[in-house]
């Protein structure tokens, strides 16, 4: 067996993470969470003042089925008794009843998905009405309408187990089949899903459009699923590890953001079904530098308890399905601990995140996004040309995300034309090798097309707003700098020194520098990069032509180009037109 990773001082500091670190992190959570049970353990209901919109009695439920959820994959007989007290009082009439894209249906999933991986320690120990009192609570999981999202996958969770004990085998087959027919129509390619309709991307693809599928996959041991989804759940590893630090911090975009480690969920499915790109040294050290990077930060508190929040409590996380025990879907973390003790996963050096490794800019096709990472300083930078969901921006609608910035009140990473800085409609216009673009609406009639181009830590954002009147302000922000971070910005093209401009046409370009570092002395940008803007060739109105030429000699040129005038959206298109240099010209 290699030496304890533990021992290899030449490893970042968050390393060393073993199987007993992960068990002793989940008895600590399951032992904190015990005080807060109701006397007949039916529900648990933690401190604080904050409450989901679903109400005090959903909330309690939501705090069994969570940690209940921990207690499966933990598979710890003493602590599973005290959950099989709480089910005998649950389903004897103390939980609400799961109805239509009601709460309980999302709690029903943890429970059946619990009861399936312990079936032995809990569920074949029930009393007889017992466990005919829980099916037929979790029965109705099997008609009720979900959400049309990643909801559609909860019948299926509940069906597989009931399929696997017995209950309404006809009933349950047909919940399976038909959340899994509806997956199919938001599976974009590449180990991409959109979260429901539209271009929702986000942590969902990992801890819920692949977990469920591909538990439920593994545990009916159905080989020709198993091959399906985890065939895609390997595909979208080779993107998802790129989300990850240096110091282990996850991506900081999406919703839902306080399930925190949760993230690591589908590093550990892949070592789990065997279908993962990563070494089984590098799916630990991904997951156990997720899991330290918010231990060290404040996720726990001084109780034990799992706050709501991101490095700590902090209520601009939250969404209105937000209740105290939420945070608890952190729970999908421990699914590692179903491989066994000598898994190769669990005995194997740790070995460098893509993040540690070198500089990288991947590009994304599904979600249209830009993945820009230094090894130097370890930190990620997502820019987004395809994902939106307005319910909760600004998680989504920014154009840029990274694991040590947090969204601002004050508008990061955005264009703000007059004093309007939404980005709606998003749609995306192509990635590509070192670049990625898009076009938004911020308000009917004006839109902008926008581009980014990056390079080590450097990027060229370019922006044509189009459909404004002649005059109107426009202001373009870059990073908020946070946690050690240091953020630049240079105006290049149509603005000032502090970001700011007024159009001049129909169609106006705005070109910036901007930089996101932790390195404590980088080289000045204009050492790094040089930017030409030039109308084109052929003189067409409400065009530019953006040369981009690295100090290395190679060139990328891209053209802006407006509709006619009669257009009544007036977004813009953004082209790459060729690369010159070292590289083969396009």
């Amino acid at each position: 067996m290699p030496a304890d990773p533990s021992e290899d001082r030449s490893l970042s500091p968050y390393t060393g993470c073993t199987r007993a670190h992960w068990e002793a992190v989940a008895d600590s959570l399951l032992a904190a969470v015990a005080p807060y049970a109701t006397g007949d353990g039916a529900l648990y209901h933690f401190p604080g003042r904050h409450t989901s919109t679903s109400g005090r009695l959903s909330d309690g439920l939501e705090g069994y089925a969570r940690t209940l959820l921990l207690a499966g994959f933990r598979r710890d007989e003493k602590v599973l008794e005290r959950y099989a007290e709480g089910l005998a009082a649950g389903t004897a009439g103390v939980w609400p009843r799961v109805e239509d894209r009601g709460q309980p249906l999302v709690e029903a999933a943890s429970i059946a998905l619990a009861l399936r991986l312990t079936r032995p320690l809990l569920w074949d120990r029930l009393d007889d009405g017992v466990r005919q009192r829980a099916a037929e609570w979790l029965g109705d999981a099997l008609t009720a309408e979900p959400w049309a999202c990643n909801w559609e996958l909860f019948p299926v969770t509940v069906g597989g187990f009931l399929q696997e004990i017995g209950y309404e085998p006809e009933a349950s087959r047909a919940a399976i089949d038909r959340g899994l027919e509806h997956i199919e129509q938001w599976y974009l390619g590449d180990g991409w899903y959109t979260d429901g309709h539209g271009r929702k991307f986000d942590y969902y693809n990992g801890w819920a459009m692949h977990l469920y599928p591909v538990l439920h996959a593994w545990l009916a041991d159905d080989t020709r699923l198993l091959d399906l989804y985890a065939g895609r759940l390997e595909a979208h590893l080779a993107d998802y590890a790129r989300l990850f630090g240096g110091d282990g911090a996850p991506m900081l975009q999406g919703r839902s953001l306080t399930y925190r480690f949760a993230t690591t969920a589908p590093l550990w499915l892949g070592a789990l079904t065997g279908r993962t790109p990563l070494s089984p040294g590098e799916t630990r050290r991904l997951a156990s530098g997720a899991l330290r990077y918010f231990l060290d930060r404040g996720a726990v508190d001084d109780n034990g308890l799992l706050t709501l929040g991101w490095r700590g409590p902090d209520e601009a996380f939250l969404q209105h399905y937000s209740g105290p025990a939420s945070p608890y879907w952190a729970a999908k973390a421990f699914v590692g601990l179903l491989l066994p003790p000598d898994h190769e996963v669990w005995t194997a050096r740790e070995e460098p995140g893509p993040a540690e490794r070198a500089d990288a800019v991947t590009q994304i096709g599904p979600p249209n996004w830009l993945l820009q990472s230094t090894s130097s300083d370890g930190l990620v930078r997502l820019h987004n040309h395809g994902s939106e969901d307005v319910r909760y921006d600004p998680f989504y609608t920014r154009l840029a995300y990274s694991t040590v910035t947090e969204p601002s009140p004050s508008y990061d990473n955005s264009v703000i034309v007059g004093s309007d800085a939404s980005r709606t409609g998003i749609e995306p216009l192509g990635v590509g090798e070192g670049w990625a673009a898009s076009r938004h609406t911020v308000t009917e009639g004006v839109g902008v097309a926008s581009l980014v181009v990056a390079r080590g830590a450097v990027e060229v954002r370019a922006h044509l707003v189009s459909g404004a009147a002649p005059g109107t302000p426009v202001r373009v922000t870059g990073w908020a700098a946070q946690d050690g971070a240091r953020s630049e910005l240079l105006p290049v093209h149509g603005l000032s020194g502090a970001g700011e401009g007024v159009t001049r046409d129909a169609a106006s370009l705005f070109v910036v520098l901007v930089r996101l570092t932790a390195e404590p002395a980088p080289l000045p940008l204009t050492e790094l990069v040089s930017v030409r803007v030039a109308a084109p060739e052929d003189g067409r109105p409400g065009a530019y032509d953006l040369t981009v030429t690295w100090t290395e000699g190679e060139t990328a040129g891209f053209r802006f180009e407006v509709p006619a005038a009669s257009s009544v959206s007036m977004v813009s298109t953004v082209l790459p037109v060729g690369k010159v240099g070292p590289r083969v010209p396009r």
